[in-house]
């Protein structure tokens, strides 16, 4: 394996993984308070655009963590707008 390509699957563990905190927190709590409905929405669309961009291009880091952020990402917009 190239090493840009482990500096990149290293990126996208944690990058990725850094979601997880506040999905779990979020499904835990019912709280989304603190949360903002247009940053979650613009990341969303924004990491659903980057999946695509990986898809196309067929560039493994990019669409497996956008893969997996846009899941995380996408829970806790769903949750912000149905706890409103």
């Amino acid at each position: 394996m190239e090493l840009t390509t482990i500096i990149g699957l290293s990126a996208a563990v944690l990058t990725t993984a850094a979601f997880l905190p506040q999905t779990i927190k979020t499904i835990r709590e019912k709280d989304t308070r603190g949360i903002s409905a247009l940053m979650y929405s613009m990341f969303t669309v924004g990491t659903l655009l980057w999946l695509v961009y990986g898809i196309a291009t067929r560039d493994w880091p990019v669409l497996i963590a956008n893969a997996v952020t846009f899941s995380f990402s996408a829970t806790i917009l769903a949750l912000k707008l149905k706890y409103r």
